[in-house]
């Protein structure tokens, strides 16, 4: 099998897809639970500060309880979690009570299995590949939970900025020192960023998990590659900005969330990151 995956990169290509839809599933729950489960560490926090009594938590992570349908409560067997399968069989809707079933479950899984056959067919077999991988889905997780709510959790940013450093010791993606300023200046840049437009304005321009994102980004792909990830997230950024504001009615005081820039920045640096600087430095 190994060996099998090392010859073929059709064959990997296929596994990593399939794996990749898996994942989603996963990330699925990631989304909706992670950020849940973040609301309810703050209460309790919370009430402890208060000096209240505090009730017997009921057990509420990214296992347990089971996935079930909101509105009816009916439990998700195994063969209705079969990735975007299950949800093109049902058409959309639970099997309990008909209730529509929202399709950017599929296109979460969709869209995390297309990305990982991408990063097998440009990585092939290896160390850099479950890098990739670990790096790809972590970023589908955060730009998609920083959508629902402009959080991007300490959870996801944080341990992916330690595992690009711990890869590049080795030089998987980048030399160490890139990779260490990489993380620094990701996160010195936002940083400056964000305190110029608080003297401006008075008004606070982005969260620090934006700065957090960016400086795991700056750990895996090193120093190098950030002007590329900061110049294609701003301007996608100020461009979707703009629309909502005039095509949405979107008001100016209300946050747009930046990490799903970031993270789709990220992961086109990672593949075609060397090529666009090239091109970039080539036609200045």
């Amino acid at each position: 099998m190994i060996e099998l995956l090392q010859s073929s990169t059709a064959f990997l290509a296929i596994v990593t897809g399939l794996l990749g839809l898996l994942v989603g599933s996963f990330l699925n729950v990631v989304i909706h639970r992670l950020p849940k489960m973040m609301e309810r560490e703050w209460a309790a926090q919370c009430a402890e500060l208060r000096g209240e009594e505090l009730p017997a938590p009921e057990r509420y992570n990214l296992v347990v309880p089971r996935s079930a349908c909101p509105s009816c409560g009916h439990r998700i067997s195994a063969i209705e979690n079969i990735p975007v399968v299950s949800w093109l069989a049902l058409r959309g809707r639970c099997r309990g009570c008909r209730a529509p079933i929202s399709a950017r479950y599929p296109v979460v899984e969709a869209l995390t299995g297309a990305l990982s056959a991408g990063m097998a067919l440009h990585f092939g077999f290896g160390l850099p590949l479950a890098g990739a991988l670990v790096f790809t889905w972590v970023l589908v997780a955060a730009a998609f939970i920083d959508l629902d709510t402009t959080l991007l959790p300490d959870d996801l940013t944080l341990p992916l900025l330690w595992l690009g450093l711990l890869l590049n010791l080795g030089g998987t993606f980048v030399p160490l020192s890139d990779a260490v300023i990489g993380a620094a200046a990701g996160y010195m840049v936002l940083w400056l960023v964000y305190q110029g437009f608080k003297l401006l304005t008075g008004k606070d321009g982005m969260g620090f998990g934006d700065f957090k994102l960016l400086a795991a980004i700056g750990a895996f792909l090193g120093w190098k590659l950030l002007p590329i990830v900061i110049l294609f997230s701003s301007v996608v950024g100020a461009a979707v900005g703009i629309a909502l504001i005039v095509f949405a009615r979107h008001g100016r005081s209300t946050p747009i969330p930046f990490g799903p820039y970031l993270a789709a920045a990220g992961v086109l640096a990672l593949v075609w990151g060397d090529s666009l600087t090239r091109q970039w430095l080539a036609s200045l």
